[in-house]
Order: C-alpha cells, then structure tokens, then sequence
C-alpha cells in the first residue's frame, strides 16, 4: 500500500523512503478502511496472519498492532526478539516442516527433495506454505523482499484459484470526493501484474476485480473497461482489442454491468457519459476502472494519487486460493497494518 507524501523535487539528497511525511488521507479512505475494521471485529475465530519479514521493524510494529487491536492473529517468521515482544503475536521460526509439502508441488518441474527442503526453509516460501498447508489463511510479504520474489513465493506454494489462469491485481483508490465511484472508492485494475494483457486476459481481470469489489467495498460493481475511444469512436488494434474482452466479458459472466470501450471521462461523468455513450449503465457512474494495460493502470493510479491527494490501497493479488499479498520496500507500518486487514478478509471469501 502506497499513500501520497509531501516530496521537494529541488531537496538533495532525495529523504529515506521510510521517513517521508504522508499527506493526510481524504475522509474517503478513513471511512473505507474503518469499515473493514469493523467488519473484521465481527468474525471468529481471528484470521491467522503471516509475515515472512517477522525480523523487520515496520513489520513488528503493524503486528503488535494488530495484536492489540484484536483484528488478527498475526505470526512472524523469525526469532521473537529478546526483550518486548508484543502480546498476542506468534513466532515461528523457518525450517523443513513444510519441504514435502512443496516438493509434491513442484516435483513435476524437476525439483529434487534436497532442493525442496533449501527452498521451503527460506521465510518467504516457509510463510507461504503455511498458507497453502492451511497453517495461515493469508501471507502479507515485500517489506524487504521485491515484488517478483514476493509473487513467485505464492504462485508456487499457494497456487491459483480453478479455472483461473489470469493472477492479476487490484488497487482501491480513495478521492476526496465522495460524489465519484462509490463513496470515493474506486476499485482499479491492473495497476501491477499483468504488462500488457490479451482481450482474453482482459477479460479475466474485470471477472477477478468484480469479485473483489464485492469482497471488499462491500457493492455491486460498474466496471468500465478503458481505452482512448468511445463506443467505436476511433479505430485501432487497441480498441479492438478492449471490445473483444467485452465480448467475452458478457459470455463468460452476463451478470456483471460492464461496458466498454469506454474514455475515462465517459466512465467518471455523468454529463459525458450521456453524451459519448447514451444509454449505457456503465458511463457516468463507474465504480471500477479496468486499463487496457499496465502501463495506463500505473499511470492512471499515480496521477489521481499524486495531483488528486487519493489514497492507494494495495495491489492486492487476485486470482490465487488463497490470500496473499506484496508491500512496498518502502511500506510504513501503518501500510503493513491495512493491507493485513485487507488480507484477513479476502479469507473470507476462498
């Protein structure tokens, strides 16, 4: 989870990642995230929680919190430190406990029992064969590990959902203005994953983010599928592309109220939306913006975090049996804290 930060573009040297000061989330997202704390509260018994990073202070931090808060059962991997460890929180340290349990996994890539055992006793994979043994119901790593090892930990040990061949990712973005998206939420996708997506795997994310948007903001989602064009107002392999997915959008789950292709503009304001795409559901009032690829995902999500003062919450990963979810290197333990309680109820629903 990223949230904007006040920066001096002109100051040198460029201040430590974790020491920025960040700019004070909008209302919207203090809402969004109080909402998942109180949904959380109400279930039992408390969602187990794991971190491989249990030795980094952030890390501790969000744990102690969690702990204190009775959200979740937080467990560390690591040693529990020898004076003031917090209450409520769980220390587990690395080993060979789970080495069979991923070597049946991946022995149908070539992977011997020996190498097994050196790759399931590294705390990433260690935590995330807790997840998949049913140790956890969910992972929370990349405070101090990349994205790429933080995935791959997941995929091999944790795995996708059935039928599901499209892992992808979903930020939820909160503006200042609850008049836009649903109570200024917005749920966008795919900001992370997925570079530059088929129509099929398109598709496949706007399935994925609409059973979060339903998870997780708690709505029926408006999904917009984005491209530079409106209904046909341009002609390009691009455009084609994003009609083909909703095309295969409408077949594969015809319940959902999607629409495509759609300009930004068109998906976000009524008053345009009737203009360039009369009589759609969708145009005006979306509540989820589907990019056509990663590179206008992780642009659009900077700007409206940076220029907007919006608040972002994730990516968190879809398409897998299980919850699990990558941090920022440069995460605060306020960051760690929420996406844990994002996390413990994406649990709920697998």
């Amino acid at each position: 989870m990223r949230f904007s930060h006040y920066f001096t573009p002109n100051a040198l040297p460029v201040p430590n990642p974790l020491q920025y000061r960040f700019m004070p989330i909008p209302e919207t997202a203090s809402a969004f995230l109080a909402g998942h704390v109180d949904r959380l509260r109400q279930i039992k018994p408390k969602k187990r929680i794991v971190f491989p990073e249990g030795t980094d202070p952030r890390v501790l931090a969000a744990a102690a919190r969690l702990a204190n808060d009775g959200l979740v059962e937080p467990i560390l991997i690591g040693p529990a430190p020898l004076t003031g460890a917090p209450a409520g929180v769980r220390f587990v340290e690395a080993g060979a406990k789970y080495a069979s349990v991923y070597y049946e996994r991946r022995r149908a890539k070539g992977i011997t029992h020996m190498e097994a055992e050196n790759i399931a006793s590294l705390p990433l994979f260690y935590a995330a064969l807790m997840v998949g043994a049913g140790d956890a119901d969910g992972y929370v790593g990349g405070a101090a590990n990349t994205t790429a090892e933080t995935v791959r930990a997941a995929l091999h040990c944790i795995g996708t959902q059935p039928n599901v061949k499209t892992v992808s990712s979903v930020l939820f973005m909160a503006v200042p203005d609850p008049a836009f998206g649903h109570n200024g939420i917005f749920a966008f996708a795919d900001c992370a994953i997925v570079i530059d997506p088929t129509s099929l795997e398109l598709a496949e994310i706007a399935i994925a983010t609409a059973q979060s948007v339903r998870a997780l903001m708690n709505v029926e989602p408006h999904i917009a599928l984005l491209s530079f064009s409106t209904k046909a107002s341009a002609k390009h392999p691009l455009i084609d592309k994003v009609a083909e997915a909703l095309r295969i959008v409408h077949e594969r789950a015809p319940e959902l109220n999607v629409d495509g292709e759609l300009q930004v503009d068109a998906a976000l304001m009524a008053a345009v939306g009737q203009s360039k795409a009369p009589g759609s559901t969708v145009a005006g009032r979306a509540n989820t913006l589907i990019f056509p690829d990663l590179g206008a995902g992780n642009i659009g999500y900077k700007l409206v975090e940076r220029l907007a003062h919006g608040a972002a919450y994730g990516p968190i990963l879809q398409g897998l049996a299980k919850p699990a979810n990558d941090l920022s290197r440069g995460c605060s333990a306020e960051d760690i804290y929420s996406v844990a309680i994002i996390t413990a109820l994406q649990s709920c629903f697998h």
